[in-house]
């Protein structure tokens, strides 16, 4: 019982001393004493949580998305003097301190004068370095320097259920801002010629957020907005479908307009039938008359399952692997035909790209 009572006093004492010290403490760090006197602990009201914003995200990349206006010089009609102006609306993003700039081809398309606003005031007349029909890209350059540039990060993987900012100039309102998720994720692959291939989410595109930025909300760039879901039947009331070129690859379309004008793709010649998901590789179900294929001695009923080195998962890797050749260069591919392997090198050509 003795020592039972010996250790509560030294509990009591060692407790007394505590609050000495935590009085001495307050009373010589005036600081202290005024967070004290706000605490929440003593004035009993309850912290307040700060409300959810994407604020900072927009600060980060807005400066970067310029307004794009496109005009057409029409040849006047018969009998009149007045040439017919026609402009278009569009966005843009700067990718590059000094000038270089990613939008929509469409946005640009066939315009005898291309005007971009930055958000600052300043107008600068761009020039088209080069366009790519199938991603819908273009690149245009303008003359000046030290220009803010959109936040990139290469290694960014964009996953469905992603939140995404669109940043554009929709119908000449001035820069607005619109917020949904990623609904489906696509390819980044040179081989993307199609909306399934691309991002789709439901931040809304309206006339002139075409080639404007989607962002996450760290402010770094997802993807190029493109277009909003379109289909012959007008009957349906289709919404919060819009699409977006990855940012993967419209860097990639945009390094290669820089470098060469524009984008070469390596073109094989077959038409392919996806294996079942535990076989490995494709069918080859037509060959293309006078096609690298066809030269090669690529045969309908050839079931291919590797490229060189790489062995083939899919369709999908076969159209990137062949799209992202060089063309003249040569392709190793692996193949059995009547359940003979057999190797053919195939010298990769060029998938013409349309209008250029």
């Amino acid at each position: 019982m003795s020592k039972f009572i010996a250790f509560i006093k030294y509990i009591v004492q060692s407790a007394s001393y505590g609050v000495l010290a935590a009085v001495i403490l307050i009373l010589l760090v005036p600081d202290l004493r005024m967070q004290l006197a706000n605490s929440t602990f003593l004035n009993g009201e309850k912290e307040e949580t700060a409300p959810l914003s994407y604020a900072k995200a927009v600060s980060r990349a807005a400066p970067a998305v310029v307004n794009i206006y496109s005009t057409d010089h029409a040849q006047p009609r018969r009998y009149s003097r007045n040439v017919a102006n026609t402009t278009r609306l569009g966005s843009g993003v700067i990718m590059d301190p000094n000038g270089y700039i990613l939008t929509n081809y469409h946005v640009v398309q066939n315009a005898d004068l291309v005007s971009v606003w930055l958000q600052t005031g300043q107008r600068y007349d761009a020039v088209l370095i080069g366009f790519d029909i199938y991603t819908d890209l273009a690149v245009l350059k303008v003359d000046a320097v030290n220009l803010p540039v959109i936040p990139q990060r290469n290694d960014l993987e964009s996953l469905s259920g992603d939140v995404v900012l669109a940043i554009g100039n929709p119908l000449n309102l001035g820069q607005t801002v619109t917020q949904g998720i990623i609904s489906a994720t696509g390819r980044n692959g040179l081989s993307s010629t199609s909306y399934l291939q691309f991002l789709q989410m439901d931040a809304a595109i309206n006339e002139g957020n075409s080639g404007g930025a989607l962002v996450n909300t760290n402010g770094e760039l997802v993807g190029i907005n493109s277009r909003k879901f379109t289909q012959r039947n007008s009957q349906l009331n289709v919404q919060g479908i819009f699409f977006a070129v990855p940012y993967k690859l419209a860097n990639r379309v945009m390094q290669k307009i820089i470098e060469n004008g524009r984008v070469t793709r390596g073109w094989l010649g077959v038409n392919t039938e996806q294996l079942p998901s535990h076989t490995k590789g494709f069918t080859i179900t037509a060959v293309s008359p006078n096609s690298p294929a066809q030269r090669a001695g690529l045969q309908v009923g050839d079931l291919v399952y590797q490229f060189d080195d790489v062995e083939i998962t899919g369709v999908e890797q076969a159209l990137d692997i062949v799209a992202e050749t060089r063309p003249g260069e040569s392709i190793m591919v692996s193949l059995y035909r009547n359940k003979q392997a057999l190797q053919l090198p195939v010298q990769i050509g060029e998938l013409r790209n349309i209008g250029n």
